[in-house]
């Protein structure tokens, strides 16, 4: 029988990334810190090509992602999730430390991803474990009546920022990014990511900023447009949910991933008779212990464990704040 799996981080050196966050969660986790290094991202489970994610637990520790899907099939992801994805396992989930603002960019959807680059599109969200005060995101417009060729206008003449609709954050905050929305993250704010397996990003704006060199990154203006959604209602992608002690409340259900947030203090147990598919937890704050059968794991802030298709139930034990994510 299978058990609560872990994965070995992978952390990704970033121009707008810190030193302190992501490398404390992470010692001992990930492989190679270098603590000279600003680290943006830590992947905490991957099926990118290049980056696939290993075990780090038990009897499957060092066989990567992939490779316990071919043996396990169903019994690891679920048999419908297996007959639509097959190997590629269909998430990639990122803890951010964003020590200063990303750039402005947009992913293109299934469609327009699979015609340019034979991938999958990227809808993804982000669910805020901490801030600074005043800490602010852009997602969307300002005004959803914006046209394409005020767009382009804005962007030739420096001026993007001022038509992007700014949102202030506190820690908690939930934001669902479907494909085609025009968003970035601000300085100082600590993101859970979760996303469809895809690493195409359109970077429209870069804040004029230039690296240790003095080189500015590429740009992707024109591939962006046409893969802008400019209807999109940028408050609209601000989730509002109320938490329940030891119960699943949801936040985000979309095609591609359903994520619920659990605030667990004490013990409570998850029936997944019914559920055909992998179940992810991923610890926000706090610390829990996660049951399947006579296996457990342990996992603190920013850990993730994956529970089996083939569990029944799970029991969890602690107090923490927990993702719960899968696919319907």
């Amino acid at each position: 029988m299978l058990y609560p799996v872990k994965f070995v981080p992978r952390l990704k050196e970033r121009l707008w990334g810190g030193k302190e966050l992501l490398a404390t969660a992470k010692a001992g986790k990930a492989a190679n810190i270098d603590p000279q290094k600003a680290y943006g991202e830590s992947w905490e489970l991957s099926a990118v090509a290049g980056d696939v994610s290993v075990v780090a637990n038990g009897f499957l520790k060092r066989n990567n992602l992939e490779e316990i899907i071919e043996v396990y099939m169903g019994n690891l992801v679920g048999d419908k999730v297996y007959d639509r994805y097959g190997l590629t396992f269909p998430l990639l989930v990122k803890s951010l430390d964003c020590h200063d603002v990303l750039s402005v960019q947009v992913h293109p959807d299934d469609e327009l991803a699979a015609e340019r680059h034979d991938s999958y599109g990227k809808t993804e969200m982000w669910y805020v474990v901490d801030c600074e005060k005043g800490a602010a995101l852009y997602v969307g417009f300002k005004d959803t009546t914006i046209t394409r060729e005020q767009y382009i206008a804005a962007v030739n003449e420096d001026r993007l920022p001022e038509i992007l609709n700014r949102v202030e954050v506190k820690a908690g905050d939930v934001f669902f990014i479907p494909a085609g929305t025009v968003h970035a993250l601000g300085k100082g704010i600590e993101v859970l990511e979760i996303q469809q397996t895809s690493d195409i990003t359109y970077r429209i704006y870069d804040w004029n900023r230039t690296d240790a060199e003095g080189r500015s990154r590429e740009l992707h203006t024109a591939l962006a447009v046409d893969a802008i959604d400019f209807s999109r209602d940028g408050e609209a992608c601000h989730i509002k949910y109320s938490p329940k002690t030891n119960e699943s409340v949801g936040m985000v259900d979309c095609p591609y991933f359903t994520t619920n947030i659990i605030s667990l203090d004490g013990t409570c147990e998850k029936d997944y008779m019914s559920l055909d598919s992998f179940v992810l937890y991923i610890c926000a704050r706090g610390e829990a212990t996660v049951k399947m059968g006579d296996a457990s794991e342990h996992i603190g802030p920013l850990d993730l464990v994956m529970i089996p298709a083939e569990a029944d139930s799970v029991e969890l034990s602690g107090k923490a704040d927990l993702l719960e994510v899968y696919i319907k």
